[in-house]
């Protein structure tokens, strides 16, 4: 779905937003933004780590057998 924005689309977007927010908001949202996709990564790979942990357990017991 994003991947047919292109420049000239972000640019439009920015302009946009630079309009509704103003200059002053905009790094706040920026960085509102920003923490909050960090806290995703940050929660996905922990679920992806508690996935991949519970699959070698389970691998541990059918190999001993």
């Amino acid at each position: 779905m994003l991947s047919n924005i292109g420049v000239p689309g972000l640019i439009l977007i920015f302009i946009l937003a630079l309009i509704i927010f103003g200059p002053k908001k905009l790094p706040e949202i920026g960085r509102a933004f920003g923490q909050t996709l960090k806290e995703f990564k940050k929660s996905t790979r922990g679920l992806t780590d508690d996935v991949m942990g519970e699959i070698k357990e389970e691998q541990k017991k059918f190999t001993k057998y």
